[in-house]
């Protein structure tokens, strides 16, 4: 398998300043960790490959050979921005055996066997997986004829243009002997250039038609919504895959005192401290060693570890990086994103 986590993450920025997006924290688990669970699910994917371009060594810091998660880790780094499709080529030397290539912002309960088993049984020199939206217009369409071979990709189409809600999901099973049309070290695109070039060949190219959840992490929003969907079990994940409905799961090793009030679902990591007469409400995540101080309201928060958030402040729908610190009767709004390292005086607003 190949992961291509080489994006900067701007759409998430400030939170991926210091933080690649692929391991930007969902609840106390780098992001990349649900993909490779995902893949290690198909026994025959032996190795995964990580693409990589932005902030490399931060990325094998976490996994290193991948011993510790129980599948071959190998990295391979850019030597400069190549597209989605020189990405793939770069990555995929040496090697001659199917490949399943991810998108480093996908989040997905797919069937990886089933497609790779569609894949074989067409005999095709790639499979592509769609999935629908509700809005076609923000994304790339893809039609296929009645047996599922494609027949054309639109690339955010008009209103009047939208003749299906089906899009490219960002994942594929790959043929390597087909990325000789794939000039080196070139920037290159799978979707603009590869794919294309499969139809215009007349070569087997389909698709597998996927319904079930899928998202892109990549915008502020989303990557909240993701924080949401596993608490209201939308997406089965741990440690909200063992909990009652609507229950909160609180460390062992934090410490909420008497007269704090803990709505749930919400997650409060290890370390973390809740003071007196402080509130956590639904849907906020409190990361480890996060200090929310007397009369302080959290509501549908994501804190990151290291912050603390002082008394009698409010903070509501927001993300808020590591190392924050906010003082007394701070107030940051919905739809804030706060970087690294951030102090915000008391009395402030934001």
């Amino acid at each position: 398998a190949i992961l291509l986590a080489g994006g900067q993450g701007t759409r998430l920025r400030p939170l991926t300043i210091h933080t690649p997006k692929p391991i930007v924290p969902i609840f106390n688990r780098p992001f990349l960790h649900y993909q490779i669970d995902r893949l290690k699910q198909v026994p025959e994917i032996d190795e995964v490959i990580l693409s990589l371009n932005y902030q490399p060594r931060r990325i094998e810091e976490v996994f290193g050979d991948g011993s510790d998660v129980g599948i071959k880790i190998r990295y391979v780094v850019e030597p400069a921005p190549l597209g989605t499709g020189g990405a793939i080529k770069y990555a995929s030397q040496g090697v001659n055996d199917p490949v399943v290539v991810f998108n480093g912002d996908v989040l997905t309960e797919i069937d990886l066997a089933a497609v790779i088993r569609l894949h074989r049984e067409r005999q095709a020199k790639a499979t592509i997986v769609l999935t629908p939206v509700e809005n076609p217009t923000a994304y790339g369409l893809v039609e296929t004829d009645a047996a599922g071979n494609i027949q054309r990709f639109v690339e955010k189409p008009k209103a009047d243009q939208i003749t299906t809600n089906r899009i490219n999901a960002g994942i594929y099973v790959l043929e390597p002997h087909t990325f000789d049309r794939i000039p080196d070290n070139v920037a290159w695109s799978i979707e603009r250039s590869y794919f294309p070039s499969l139809i215009e060949r007349g070569e087997t190219f389909v698709a597998y038609l996927y319904d079930g959840y899928w998202i892109d992490i990549g915008t502020p929003d989303k990557y909240t919504q993701v924080h949401r969907d596993i608490m209201d079990k939308r997406f089965h994940a741990r440690p909200f895959s063992d909990t009652p409905t609507d229950a909160s799961w609180v460390s062992p090793d934090a410490r909420i005192e008497s007269g704090a009030t803990v709505d749930g679902p919400c997650f409060i990591d290890e370390g973390a401290v809740v003071k007196a007469g402080a509130r956590i409400g639904p849907y906020s995540v409190i990361g480890r060693h996060t200090h929310v101080d007397e009369q302080a309201t959290v509501q549908g928060t994501i804190l990151w570890p290291n912050c603390r958030v002082g008394s009698d402040s409010v903070v509501t729908d927001a993300i808020v990086g590591r190392h924050c610190h906010l003082g007394r009767n701070v107030t940051v709004e919905a739809g804030a994103v706060i970087g690294d390292k951030t102090s915000l005086t008391d009395f402030t607003h934001v």
